[in-house]
């Protein structure tokens, strides 16, 4: 009986996850986009945090991609320990995992979805290949399982 009912809530909050709209502010779009330019033509890449269990993206904590790399992204090994220690010593969890694509389309590669490891967090990638226009390629997933399913995107502006 309990594994039933386990696995009752587990599939309710996989439906619930897949279909979910990523709510998110102007600023932290605009600081997303402005640190991907600024990191061009490397990969940027960042997490932005909520309190645990609330799915609110409130904290933009950009990463160092220590990979330096135009076409991968690795969190430096030192942030993603301190990272690791924030979240349980002030009750949060990564609410996005972010990240640009320099060259191409902003939709999660092969090796993306190999390294999501977040199955509650939207996996939102960004473009910043010349020919589409400056920014105007914003994108979220979820990365669950290895199946990729885009989200709507809702922006506000926070007062």
């Amino acid at each position: 009986l309990c594994r039933l009912l386990l696995a009752r809530v587990v599939a309710r909050k996989f439906v619930r996850l897949t279909y979910m709209t990523l709510r998110i502010s102007s600023k932290h779009v605009a600081a997303i986009l402005e640190q991907s330019r600024s990191e061009y033509p490397d990969e940027c890449c960042g997490v932005i945090l909520g309190a645990e269990g609330s799915g609110r993206a409130e904290l933009l904590q950009p990463m160092v991609n220590a990979a330096h790399s135009p076409t991968f992204y690795e969190f430096d090994s030192k942030d993603l320990l301190n990272l690791y220690r924030q979240l349980d010593d002030e009750s949060k969890e990564i609410v996005v995992v972010y990240h640009s694509h320099t060259e191409t389309q902003a939709y999660p590669s092969r090796t993306d979805i190999a390294y999501a490891s977040e199955p509650g967090a939207h996996y939102v990638v960004v473009s910043t290949r010349k020919e589409i226009a400056p920014e105007n390629e914003f994108r979220s997933f979820r990365i669950i399982d290895g199946n990729v399913t885009e989200e709507d995107v809702e922006i506000v502006d926070l007062t």
